[in-house]
């Protein structure tokens, strides 16, 4: 019988981290100081404050630890910040960029699928679309205008599948523009997008009380809802250009962007 190949063994935490912290340094030259102030600094703080209240040696050693395991928190925060801040910035303005970053939000409660619903074959503008409970996210890439009016054409094919529901359509066009979503705030703006609808309760004052409450789809509405924007769009189609891949965009992940 052959020998079953070795698994390869997965590296360390401490390896990641040191990993992580070498990728990061190339690109950002501020990180070797900015994480040791994060790690000195409660060290500092606590020194200071055992000399005001002249701690016993018994509080000094319980207070020194607890100060070097925030320090060791602090750093570990700022690095995993430095290294999104590095990763983001190496893949703004690529085609895809955006998806990539949204793509592993699946254990979030979000879909968005790697396939552009758009693509403008002259800009290669382009534009996804997602689901989650709170409704329908349209992302787009490109020009602005351009993306807006396509989104235009989108809502309405997604409201002739949806007709007579209040699901909302979310709307971010991703860039650098005023009216646009920068690619380091796209997964903030996609988890605080919320709508709300009336409660309409019958009691006047309690429905003066809480005359509005959160717009959330159920997992059984989920699941119909993902399914009516399937066949939507396998009638509609992609109108993808020839040359561009839909099924293998700027994929990123928050392992690559920080250099694991």
């Amino acid at each position: 019988m052959a020998d079953k190949e070795a698994k390869p063994k997965k590296q360390s935490t401490i390896k990641q981290v040191i990993q992580i912290y070498k990728y990061t340094a190339k690109e950002d030259k501020a990180l070797p100081w900015l994480e040791a102030g994060s790690f000195l600094l409660p060290v500092v703080v606590m020194i200071i404050i055992g000399l005001i209240f002249k701690w016993s040696w018994l509080t000094w050693i319980f207070l020194m630890i607890t100060a070097v395991m925030l320090g060791l928190l602090f750093a570990t925060m700022m690095l995993t910040r430095r290294a999104d801040a590095v990763g983001y910035k190496q893949i703004d303005g690529k085609p895809g960029a955006a998806i990539g970053v949204l793509s592993n939000m699946s254990k979030a409660g979000f879909d968005f699928p790697q396939e552009p619903v758009w693509i403008d074959p002259k800009t290669k503008d382009a534009i996804w679309r997602g689901t989650s409970m709170n409704g329908i996210y349209l992302i787009g890439e490109g020009d602005y205008g351009r993306i807006m009016k396509a989104m235009d054409r989108q809502e309405r094919e997604i409201k002739g599948v949806t007709a007579g529901s209040s699901i909302p359509v979310y709307r971010i066009p991703v860039g650098h523009g005023p009216k646009q979503v920068p690619l380091d705030k796209l997964r903030d703006k996609v988890t605080h997008s919320k709508s709300y609808e009336p409660t309409n309760h019958k009691n006047a004052l309690i429905a003066k009380i809480h005359p509005r409450r959160r717009f959330l789809l159920t997992k059984a509405e989920m699941s119909t809802l993902n399914d009516r924007l399937r066949t939507l769009q396998a009638k509609t189609g992609y109108n993808i250009p020839k040359g561009i891949d839909p099924y293998h965009p700027q994929k990123v992940s928050r392992r690559a962007m920080r250099g694991r």
